[in-house]
């Protein structure tokens, strides 16, 4: 789990079409974790005593239920990143990625000015404590294969699918 948990204040619980998400709040209602592990993240919460208030959470459900009826493509909630300064360079750079597109890992170190590092950006991606919000999903092998996503394969699949049939439709 992420140190940014330790400044949780709220978790919500919402449901999707891609499966059900928790939403963590800091004190400042800043989005800092958005997750497909929900039993996991609600024992972490129950541990670090944070309060479950899915009402709390419907300005973070309101937008994932635009982006899944395809009238939103670009999030705008308020996010707090806690990460190394790489990691957040790789995840700010995330956000840059059009709806509907992807590019390789090898294009995204390219990006953040760091070509060799690669590697490096897999390990931020899969350190991407904002799913979905941060379209980590968005970021592909060099030969197109689907590699790791915090919900699995088959979330990715489908978020990369639904994007790429909106984006046919526009």
């Amino acid at each position: 789990m992420s140190k940014s948990l330790i400044n949780a204040t709220a978790i919500g619980i919402f449901d999707s079409q891609f499966g059900s998400l928790s939403a963590w709040l800091d004190e400042s209602d800043k989005l800092i974790r958005l997750s497909f592990h929900i039993q996991q993240d609600l024992e972490y919460a129950k541990r670090l005593e944070v309060i479950r208030d899915d009402t709390k959470v419907e300005f973070v459900a309101q937008q994932i239920y635009e982006y899944q009826r395809g009238i939103r493509v670009d999030f705008d909630l308020p996010i707090s990143l806690y990460g190394t300064p790489f990691q957040i360079k790789v995840w700010n750079e995330l956000r840059k990625i059009p709806f509907g597109e992807t590019i390789s890992y090898q294009t995204l170190a390219t990006r953040v000015g760091n070509p060799k590092a690669s590697r490096a950006v897999g390990g931020a991606n899969g350190n991407n404590p904002i799913s979905l919000i941060i379209p980590c999903h968005r970021v592909i092998g060099a030969d197109g294969s689907l590699t790791g996503y915090e919900g699995g394969i088959p979330i990715k699949e489908k978020l990369l699918a639904f994007e790429k049939r909106c984006h046919a439709n526009a």
